[in-house]
């Protein structure tokens, strides 16, 4: 992981700021792609919902140490948008069954 190095200036925050968001949704992108593959290997509805995988998720998240609650906040819009999608893709292919 890059580190923030101390800024002069704002538009050097700034830059600093752009770097981290293109991070940020590149990595967002690639989680997404995993959880459209994970739909292939689940047998059924309750393993796509996956409860108890969420709540691992969030306890490991705010072991990392940033902001708790941004962190849960940002985590549960992320893994209830991802859950739908991977839903969605469970959907089309048991449908296809």
């Amino acid at each position: 992981m890059e580190h923030v190095y101390p800024c002069q200036n704002l538009a050097e925050t700034r830059a600093q700021i752009d770097r981290i968001d293109r991070a940020l949704v590149a990595l967002i992108a690639e989680r997404g792609i995993c959880v459209r593959q994970a739909a292939a290997f689940k047998h059924g509805r309750g393993e796509v919902e996956g409860g108890k995988r969420a709540d691992q998720a969030m306890r490991r998240v705010e072991r990392l140490g940033a902001d708790a609650a941004l962190t849960a906040a940002v985590y549960r819009a992320m893994i209830s948008d991802f859950v739908t999608d991977e839903m969605a893709a469970f959907r089309a292919r048991t449908a296809e069954d």
